[in-house]
Formats: C-alpha cells, sequence, structure tokens
C-alpha cells in the first residue's frame, strides 16, 4: 500500500512538472511548431473535403482564413520561412480574391490574410481585389435589418461571429491604406450588431437573434462559448489596427475589458471553457477553439495593458496548460467543436483548422508573457 501511495505521489508531482513546463519558452514554441506542422501536413486532406460540403474549407472559406490569421503570427514568431510561403501560396491560388459572396462577411475574412502579406510584401496585386470588393460593399451598402430568420440578412453582420471575419478586414484596410472609409463603415456596421445581440446583463453576445429566446437546460441564457470566443478574437484585432488617438478606439476597448471580465469567471477548474458558457453541466467536456480565442484574449489583454496582470495573467496561463492538454502526441488538437450556431457535445477526437487557428494565436501571446 506505501509503494502504491507514493507511485500516486510521484506521478501528481510528474502531471505537475509537466504543466509547470509547459510555460517554458522552449516549450511554448516547440508545442506551437507541433501543432502547426500538424495542419500543414493535413491541410490539402481538409481543402478537398471541404469542397463537398458548400466550400467549407476551400482555400477561401473563413474556416481556413481564421486559421491563416493564427498561422502568420505564428510565422512572425518563428521567423520560420516555411510558414510564410505556405501562406503566400495561398493568396496565389486564390489569385488574392475574397469569397464569392460579395456582402457575407465569412466572405472576406480571408482578406486579413493578403491585407498582412501586402504588408510585408508591398506587392499591391495582393490587395487590389479586396480593396474593390469593399469600395462596392461601401457603396452599395445593404440597410436591412438583422433578424435571422429574414431573407437577405446575410448581407450584414447578424450574426456574432462575423464580428472576427469582417471589422478587422476593414480595420486593417484602413490602417494599411490610410483612408478613413472604411474603419467609418466598420464602426457603423459593429455598432448595429452589437445593439441587437449583445447582452448588457451578462456581457455577453447571442449568437443571432433565434437565440434571444432560447434557454439552456438549466434555464440559463444560450451563449455560445465559440461565437464569444469569435468576437474576442475579432476585438483584439480591431484594437491593433486603430491608431491609439482615433475617437472610436475606446469603446472598443470598453467592451473588450467588460467581455473579459465576465469570460474570466466562466474558466472551469482544469482551465477550459465549454460550448455553453452558462451550462457546462449540460455540455462537461472541453472545448478547445472557444478555450483558444479566450486564451489569446487574455493574454493579449495582460501583454497590451488592458488587463492587470496580477489578475488575469494565472487565467491565461491556467488556459494554456489546459490548451496544451488537448493536443495529441502528433500535433492534432482535439476537443474542436465542428462548424455549427450553438453549444454542442465536443469529442477528444474533433479537429477543425479555425481551433487550430485560435492555438496558434493564444500561444503567440502566451509566449510574450513576462
Amino acid at each position: 500500500m506505501k509503494r502504491f501511495n507514493f507511485i500516486i505521489v510521484l506521478s501528481l508531482v510528474s502531471l505537475l512538472s509537466i504543466a509547470e513546463n509547459s510555460l517554458d519558452k522552449k516549450a511554448i514554441l516547440k508545442d506551437m511548431q507541433r501543432v502547426a506542422d500538424w495542419e500543414l501536413t493535413h491541410f490539402e486532406e481538409k481543402v478537398k473535403i471541404g469542397s463537398i460540403y458548400k466550400n467549407s474549407h476551400a482555400y477561401w472559406a473563413w474556416t481556413n482564413g481564421s486559421m491563416y490569421i493564427g498561422m502568420l503570427d505564428w510565422a512572425k514568431l518563428s521567423k520560420d520561412k516555411k510558414y510564410l510561403q505556405f501562406l503566400k501560396a495561398i493568396g496565389e491560388k486564390t489569385a488574392f480574391k475574397p469569397g464569392p459572396s460579395i456582402f457575407h462577411a465569412d466572405d472576406i475574412c480571408v482578406s486579413q490574410l493578403y491585407l498582412e502579406l501586402f504588408s510585408l510584401y508591398r506587392d499591391s496585386s495582393m490587395v487590389k481585389p479586396t480593396l474593390e470588393r469593399m469600395n462596392f460593399v461601401l457603396t452599395n451598402r445593404s440597410l436591412g435589418n438583422l433578424d435571422y430568420l429574414e431573407s437577405g440578412n446575410d448581407k450584414r453582420w447578424s450574426w456574432c461571429d462575423a464580428l472576427f471575419m469582417a471589422p478587422a478586414a476593414y480595420a486593417r484596410a484602413s490602417r494599411i491604406t490610410g483612408d478613413r472609409k472604411y474603419v467609418d463603415f466598420m464602426d457603423q456596421e459593429f455598432k448595429v450588431t452589437y445593439d441587437t445581440l449583445f447582452d448588457h446583463t451578462q456581457h455577453l453576445f447571442f449568437r443571432d437573434t433565434r437565440y434571444k429566446t432560447q434557454k439552456e437546460a438549466n434555464s440559463e441564457k444560450v451563449f455560445w462559448g465559440r461565437g464569444n470566443g469569435w468576437v474576442i478574437g475579432g476585438l483584439c484585432m480591431i484594437i491593433d489596427n486603430l491608431p491609439k488617438d482615433h475617437p472610436t478606439r475606446s469603446m472598443y476597448i470598453n467592451l473588450y475589458q467588460q467581455m473579459m471580465q465576465r469570460i474570466a469567471e466562466l474558466q472551469d477548474n482544469k482551465g477550459f471553457w465549454h460550448s455553453s458558457l452558462l451550462d457546462p453541466h449540460s455540455y462537461p467536456m472541453p472545448e478547445t477553439s472557444s478555450s483558444g480565442f479566450f486564451t489569446y484574449g487574455l493574454a493579449w489583454g495582460v501583454n497590451n495593458g488592458f488587463l492587470p496582470a496580477k489578475k488575469y495573467k494565472p487565467i491565461a496561463q491556467k488556459a494554456w496548460k489546459a490548451l496544451i492538454t488537448a493536443v495529441h502526441s502528433d500535433g492534432k488538437i482535439g476537443w474542436v467543436q465542428p462548424i455549427g450556431a450553438d453549444p454542442k457535445s465536443v469529442t477528444q477526437d474533433m479537429t477543425d483548422v479555425y481551433g487550430v487557428g485560435a492555438f496558434l494565436m493564444a500561444g503567440c501571446q502566451i509566449y510574450k508573457l513576462k
């Protein structure tokens, strides 16, 4: 019995050591490289499979668009040219064109990659199709309401995920071109979505208008984990791309801080968040795409001085330790909820490209923590 107890104690000490080592700078880089390399190895498989399902994983699709953002962050941090070569090749395959739906927020997400590649290479052909698309949208803007059940709702940002896909693209365009018209459009459209979908009691976003009257099994409101993760990721990127003296920057910062305070309260004991933010008992398994975006948001806030390090740094580090446990030995990240719009059960074997993007975005910010 004494020997058995000794083994248990030794195992616990070993697990604690692994958890602590996961915050070592070299370990962070190693874990990110494993995940990034797994993605590069399996990327084309997903593009082919995705083409069967309405282009859900086409090169220009929002799924990949969100992964490219994380991969670009990783390319800059690692300084390994193969990742930038991969991303540049994507732009060449798509002729640097956004997705085919002119007004749909999802189809402009990939333009965030093109805009940042232009910043690196200064090749105007990388942004010409994006700016033409944006200029057309600004000139022919839709003014329909955001009721998700109405026809044509996808011409405006009527679902909270859209706040990751589109606004940061317009903010990046303004930063790169120096033309304020893009961010003015973003401000106006963001405000409409905020007024429609933000819950001022919980400081969280409904996924879309359908969920404003729905309840979870425990009678709580339905707040989707990844949906709010999309919003947090988008807010960080918007703030990053606005000049410090921009008149609306404080609005985005205040919203970000409100949400992060609430989200931090909803972290579980292991460091994860769940598909349903207010009903984790119905969805007890971890969900790594939302957890990745929240980890990114926490660490980004500490690194940029928007969140006090004393309170939020330990929360971010706990979240990163949790995320590492979801990475398979070959670098595949599991527990990623499939494409959806509301809380669903997840398994350890489930993965997807946006989960990889969230993980890489998070890791880059965790690495920068002091």
